[in-house]
């Protein structure tokens, strides 16, 4: 008798994310680099994040890129939002704790984002409240991605 193979399986948020991802290039096709239709996106996405800190969080964390690096292009990237270059590339993204039911929430950045420190360095951090320490951090990190 052969042992059953284990099947794996996205998990329905995992799924969800890649629907939502679907139907955000569908929409990108068709707006373009349209900012005022890329923040509304951000914001809906923010407003439907379930957990009350994870949109104090998402809102927050939106002031503080729009403002440190204006070129960046709000849009929602797998449901949650992201910021990216003239190119269409995200550059740094926001991911709520509860999208994927952990214990904290992610700031981090994609490959095409200007944080290179040395051989190695960090490009997601984790989240579990925001105070003018990590905001300062934030605005550091998303002002030498985009440089």
């Amino acid at each position: 008798m052969t042992p059953k193979k284990e099947t794996q399986s996205f998990t329905a948020e995992e799924k969800a994310a890649m629907k939502a991802r679907a139907q955000e290039m569908k929409a990108e096709a068709r707006a373009g680099k349209d900012r005022a239709e890329g923040e509304k996106a951000v914001l809906a996405a923010v407003a439907a994040m379930k957990d009350p800190t994870d949109r104090s969080m998402g809102k927050r964390i939106h002031e503080l890129v729009t403002a440190a690096a204006p070129e960046l292009m709000p849009k929602t990237w797998y449901g949650m939002p992201a910021y990216a270059n003239a190119e269409g590339k995200v550059i740094c993204f926001f991911q709520a704790a509860s999208k994927f039911g952990v214990r904290y929430a992610t700031f981090g950045f994609q490959p095409d984002a200007k944080i290179d420190d040395g051989n190695m360095w960090a490009a997601s951090f984790a989240l579990i409240k925001l105070t003018s320490a990590e905001e300062a951090k934030i605005i550091a990190l998303v002002k030498k991605a985009v440089r």
